[in-house]
């Protein structure tokens, strides 16, 4: 069978990690929960400095609200669960998160700032 000209010959596969608040969350007063997010914010600017997250930031006007952000890592999906229990907001227990693989064409996403490669470029494997 001929190959579908709609899959693409390469692929891109990024890990990506969406960060979700639980709905079990502790409840924290205004000002720990200030000191929460400028902890939680500290640390994913690490990450960023450090070259291991190469992009994250929260969202908005989602269709579920329970969904907070999102951070591209350029690590293996392990590594990324290992930083992420790290996050003082997921020690916590404010967020929890999900960590998956992202394969897009090859070549349709850039990162400027990231310092090297970002994931790893793949084929789909033929049936």
């Amino acid at each position: 069978m001929p190959r579908n000209p709609d899959i693409p010959d390469a692929f891109d596969v990024y890990t990506v990690v969406v960060l979700r608040r639980p709905a079990d969350a502790p409840r924290f007063s205004d000002e720990e929960l200030d000191a929460l997010q400028a902890r939680h914010l500290a640390y994913r600017a690490e990450l960023v400095r450090q070259g291991v997250v190469v992009v994250n930031g929260p969202f908005d006007e989602q269709s579920d609200p329970s969904y907070r952000g999102m951070s591209i890592f350029a690590c293996d999906h392990a590594e990324a669960a290992r930083l992420s229990d790290g996050d003082p907001s997921v020690a916590a227990g404010r967020l929890s998160y999900d960590v998956m693989e992202w394969w897009v064409r090859a070549g349709s996403l850039v990162f400027p700032l990231a310092d090297g490669p970002v994931g790893d470029r793949r084929s789909m494997p033929d049936d």
